[in-house]
C-alpha cells in the first residue's frame, strides 16, 4: 500500500508538469518541423547508397570473385567515375536539411499561433539563407545548410514567428480601404514582419562579423557547444534516455518530451558522419542517430526480450499480449506492452525498463568505438523493423548481428524480473480462485 500511495503521489505531481512540457507548442514545433526533413534525408541517403556500393576494390580479385563481386565492383567503378553526379540528390537534400527544417519549424509553430504558416516559414528561410551563407563570385557556401546548422535552424525558426506574432498581437498592419482585395492587403502585411525579421537577424549577423570576425552560425555554435558536448555524450544521453524511461512508469510518453533533443543531436551527428565518409574520411561521430535507435530497439524500455518472454508465458493473458505485440515490438513500438502488461506502475518490471536502453547504449557505444560495428551515417526510415533500421544506417551486416545480440541481452536482463512478476501474478490468480470457490 506504501508503495502505491507513493507511485500514486509522484504521479499527481509529475503529470501535469510533464504533460505541459509534451504539449509545449514550441517543442511541439521543434518535433514536427524535423519531420518536414526526414523525407529529404532518406532519399538523399538513398543516393550516398548508389554512390557507395559495399565492396572494396583494393581487396578485389577478379580472378576468384564470383558473379556477385564481380556485379559489385563494376557498380563499384561506375559509381567512382560518375561520384559528383550521383551524390547530387544527397547534396541537394541532405545537405540542405537546416534549410528544410527551419521552414518546417517555422510552419508548425505559426499554425500553433494561427499565423499564416506558409509566409513565416518562407521568412524564417530567407532570414537563414541571409545569416548561414556566404556568396563568392556567385557561389554559395553550403557549410551551415545541412546538418551543421540544425540548431541554428531550430532558433531561428522559433525567433521568427515571434517576432511575427508582435505584429499580429499588437495589431501593426498597413491600412488599406476595403475595397482592396484580400490578396493584396495580405501581400501588403506580410512585409512588416518580413522586413523586421531580415533587419535583425541580418544586423546580428553584420554586428557579430565586424566585432567577432565570425558569422551568426559559427558565433551561436560556440556559444552552444559546451551544452552539445554535455548532450551528446554518452552519459548526458543516457541522463537524458533515462529521464524519458522514468517518465513512462508514470504513463507518460517520455520519448516525446525528449524525442526532438536526441533526436535532432542524432540527426547532426549522423550528417557530420555522412560528410566524413562522402570524402572517404573514418566516421568518428558515436551519438549519431543508430544510438537513438538502440534506445528505443523493441521501443522505450528496450522491451523485445520481455515480449520473448511473455511468448513463452505460463500465463495465457502473457501469452496472448506477447503474441499481439511481437510484430509492433519489431517495429519499436510498444505501447500494447506498456499498457497492456502493464509496465506502468510496475515497480518489478520498471526496473529493467530503465536499466536495459542503458546497458544496450553503452555496449553500443563501445562497439562503435572499438569499431566492432560501423558508425552510423545514414537516416533510416523510422518504425521499420529494428534489424532493416540496423543496416540501412551503416550498411555493415554486423551491425545487424548486433542488435540481435542486444535482443539477448535485453531478454536476460528482463528474465528474472519477469519471472517474479509471473509467479506474482500466479499467485494472484490462484488466490483469487480460492475465493471464488
Amino acid at each position: 500500500m506504501l508503495d502505491k500511495n507513493i507511485i500514486e503521489r509522484l504521479n499527481d505531481k509529475l503529470s501535469p508538469f510533464a504533460f505541459k512540457i509534451g504539449n509545449q507548442r514550441h517543442l511541439k514545433s521543434i518535433s514536427s518541423g524535423m519531420f518536414f526533413s526526414l523525407p529529404f534525408m532518406v532519399i538523399g541517403a538513398f543516393f550516398l547508397i548508389i554512390a557507395n556500393p559495399p565492396v572494396n576494390l583494393d581487396i578485389y580479385n577478379p580472378n576468384t570473385a564470383n558473379i556477385f563481386l564481380k556485379i559489385l565492383a563494376s557498380w563499384k567503378e561506375w559509381a567512382v567515375t560518375n561520384y559528383d553526379a550521383i551524390t547530387t540528390p544527397y547534396m541537394l537534400t541532405f545537405g540542405l536539411i537546416g534549410l528544410i527544417t527551419v521552414f518546417g519549424i517555422a510552419y508548425s509553430l505559426s499554425k500553433e499561433y494561427k499565423l499564416d504558416a506558409s509566409s513565416n516559414g518562407l521568412i524564417a528561410l530567407v532570414c537563414f539563407l541571409l545569416v548561414c551563407t556566404k556568396i563568392t563570385k556567385g557561389s554559395i557556401n553550403l557549410e551551415y545548410l545541412g546538418s551543421n546548422g540544425l540548431f541554428i535552424a531550430i532558433l531561428i525558426g522559433l525567433l521568427e514567428v515571434e517576432v511575427a506574432k508582435i505584429f499580429e498581437d499588437r495589431n501593426i498592419k498597413i491600412k488599406l480601404p476595403d475595397s482592396v482585395p484580400t490578396m493584396v492587403t495580405n501581400f501588403m502585411n506580410s512585409l512588416l514582419p518580413l522586413l523586421a525579421n531580415i533587419t535583425i537577424f541580418y544586423t546580428l549577423n553584420l554586428i557579430f562579423v565586424s566585432t567577432l570576425h565570425n558569422n551568426f552560425p559559427k558565433v551561436i555554435m560556440d556559444i552552444l557547444t559546451p551544452g552539445i558536448s554535455i548532450a551528446g555524450s554518452i552519459w548526458g544521453f543516457i541522463i537524458i534516455i533515462t529521464t524519458g524511461q522514468i517518465l513512462w512508469l508514470f504513463g507518460i510518453n517520455g520519448t516525446s518530451i525528449i524525442f526532438p533533443l536526441v533526436f535532432t543531436l542524432g540527426i547532426t551527428q549522423t550528417g557530420l558522419n555522412a560528410g566524413q565518409f562522402a570524402n572517404g574520411n573514418a566516421m568518428t561521430h558515436a551519438m549519431n542517430l543508430q544510438m537513438f535507435r538502440i534506445a528505443v530497439l523493441g521501443g522505450a524500455g528496450n522491451t523485445l526480450g520481455l515480449v520473448i518472454l511473455m511468448i513463452n508465458s505460463k500465463i495465457p493473458q502473457y501469452k496472448t499480449i506477447g503474441k499481439l505485440s511481437l510484430i509492433p515490438g519489431i517495429c519499436s513500438i510498444n505501447e500494447p506492452i506498456i499498457f497492456g502488461l502493464p509496465i506502468v506502475f510496475n515497480p518489478i518490471l520498471g526496473i529493467p525498463f530503465v536499466i536495459t536502453p542503458i546497458i544496450c547504449l553503452l555496449l553500443t557505444y563501445y562497439a562503435e568505438i572499438f569499431h566492432i560495428i560501423s558508425n552510423g551515417y545514414i537516416v533510416d526510415p523510422s518504425f521499420t523493423p529494428f534489424f532493416a533500421q540496423a543496416y540501412l544506417s551503416s550498411l555493415d551486416w554486423r551491425n545487424v548481428v548486433f542488435t540481435l545480440f542486444l535482443v539477448v541481452i535485453s531478454t536476460i536482463i528482463y528474465y528474472p524480473f519477469f519471472k517474479v512478476q509471473e509467479k506474482n501474478q500466479l499467485r494472484l490468480e490462484k488466490q483469487m480462485k480460492g475465493e471464488n470457490s
